[in-house]
């Protein structure tokens, strides 16, 4: 086939009958009002069953004589089948109220077969629908494909998007992802009704992708064995006879789409236009993923290094925090010692430099311990079982009840509050929460400490400790869970300012979260979930 001789699909034209006295003159009825088109005649049901299957054809002209199908069963076929196709009737003695009542059935106009004026104003008519149906589809596909598109975060998820709309753009027979990779273009994608050549890699100087791409614009071959640019043996096993290529990227181009057509087809300036559309936006969204990989990639190596950062710094400060237990002990020991033997022969300033040193020695074991503690909760391995929280709380209240029997404490315990959790953990949570809310209602006259839980509004359960204590405001909530920060001074109540901070931590290491409400002089309640 030459580029002389090769045809271009004209619109077509499924005429359905006999043709009620207007078949064997039908060619030139329409163009005798300058509707030129191909006209498919079908006379059988079964020609007619196969043809709405094949498709092919921009509009039917349904007449009502063909054997073994009535006319109202072959507009119903039409319409379920091809409904994006227009349907003209053909019939006898048509009368303005069967015409209305064919429009409102969705024909697009009923004709007696013998105006002939009427019939080829009417298939004139369908062709401008069908045109602008076509059309309307494309550019929703258009819109579709560049909606999909901007979601997209891989390259393979682009090309499932591009190699199906490229096809349903054009309405081609195959559509190809094609990728400039060192010197080569690699097919990298296919769409077709038969395999062309996906996952291969040719030469650019001897593929047509590639003279898209060095040419930086779109090329259409209607017959590729009358193009010098096309290896004429690569194709020949292929289906492929005429060919649409448009550059991704008309500027230093990153690849390209085809489209392919197993019969001959001039593509059009529309269809250009769509298939250049849809690889500008490719070209985008390829490099939308580029960034949106490198910033992921960026991400994991800024979290590998803080990672790596944190592993160290818990690590010094478990070092730092063991090595000076000893020198501290013995300092603290030392000074008991001499408060202990020196004290009643010692001047009033000896006995209060012994007093204070026993004092700063002992709070500064504290937060040794403490610090200890917060490193161990990093380093330690979670060993998940059901947990009674609220043993826990009883056993540990009645120790400090126990310490001070002073005190009198209105303890509430609600029954039931088990966890999945690590058991010596949840055990340090409970120390803290539970000691913080006994140390801070000391000076409340009527004191009362309670644990229970309940419902949140995404269905999961928050754990719940609360006191009537000394609160705090919560303008200053933000410091409360970070290391050393405290919102009561050590003239109020004593304390390290790591408590909370290990809290919060073991609260994460079991992917729950912890959260605060207080207020000055009305207590205070802490939150957390355990997943």
């Amino acid at each position: 086939m030459s580029a002389a001789t090769s045809t271009v699909r004209r619109d077509t034209v499924l005429f359905l009958g006999t043709g009620c006295g207007v078949s064997p003159d039908l060619d030139a009825v329409l163009r005798g009002d300058g509707v030129d088109v191909a006209i498919l005649r079908i006379e059988q049901a079964e020609d007619y069953r196969a043809a709405l299957e094949r498709r092919g054809f921009d509009v039917i002209v349904a007449g009502d004589d063909v054997p073994g199908l009535s006319g109202a069963k072959a507009r119903e076929l039409a319409w379920q089948r091809c409904p994006d196709v227009p349907v003209v009737l053909l019939v006898s003695g048509a009368t303005g109220d069967k015409r209305a009542e064919a429009k409102l059935a969705g024909a697009v106009d009923l004709v007696d077969s013998l105006n002939r004026d009427h019939l080829a104003a009417a298939v004139g008519c369908a062709l401008g629908q069908s045109k602008m149906t076509v059309r309307l589809r494309r550019r929703a596909c258009l819109v579709r494909a560049i909606q999909d598109l901007s979601l997209v975060r891989t390259l393979e998820e682009i090309q499932v998007v591009v190699r199906r709309a490229a096809r349903e753009l054009t309405g081609a027979d195959g559509a190809t992802f094609v990728l400039r990779d060192n010197g080569c273009c690699f097919y990298a994608d296919e769409d077709a009704i038969s395999p062309l050549w996906k996952g291969k890699r040719f030469p650019m100087s001897v593929c047509i992708s590639g003279w898209t791409m060095l040419n930086r614009q779109p090329v259409a071959i209607e017959d590729i064995y009358a193009d010098s640019r096309i290896p004429a043996d690569a194709y020949r096993p292929t289906f492929v006879q005429s060919l649409l290529m448009v550059p991704i990227r008309t500027e230093a181009p990153i690849g390209a789409i085809g489209n392919y057509w197993a019969s001959s087809h001039r593509a059009t300036a529309e269809e250009t236009e769509l298939l250049q559309a849809l690889a500008n936006t490719t070209s985008v969204a390829m490099e939308n993923v580029r960034v949106y990989q490198e910033l992921e990639q960026r991400v994991r190596d800024r979290t590998v290094q803080l990672e790596a950062t944190n592993r160290e710094l818990e690590s010094f400060s478990y070092s730092v925090s063991h090595d000076l237990r000893s020198p501290l002990t013995i300092v603290k020991g030392y000074a008991e010692m001499l408060l202990a033997t020196q004290a009643e022969d010692a001047k009033p300033e000896v006995r209060l430099y012994l007093e204070r040193l026993v004092s700063g020695s002992k709070h500064m074991c504290a937060i040794v311990d403490d610090l200890l503690r917060l490193a161990m909760v990093a380093r330690s391995e979670l060993r998940l079982c059901d947990v009674d929280l609220g043993l826990e709380a009883d056993s540990i209240l009645s120790a400090r009840a126990a310490a001070e029997p002073a005190r009198n404490v209105d303890v509430h315990i609600e029954p039931g509050l088990v966890a999945r959790a690590d058991p010596g953990l949840m055990r340090v949570v409970l120390e803290n929460l539970l000691s913080n809310a006994w140390k801070y209602t000391a000076k409340t006259s009527s004191a009362r400490i309670e644990m229970g839980a309940h419902a949140q509004s995404d269905g999961r359960r928050a754990f719940v400790v609360r006191d009537n204590g000394a609160g705090f405001d919560m303008a200053k909530a933000g410091a409360l869970f970070s290391p050393f920060q405290r919102l009561h001074s050590d003239a109020e109540v004593a304390g390290t300012g790591v408590g909370l901070a290990t809290v919060q931590r073991v609260i994460h290491r079991h992917g729950g979260r912890i959260w605060a409400e207080a207020a000055p002089g009305k207590g205070a309640a802490f939150f957390f979930t355990i997943p």
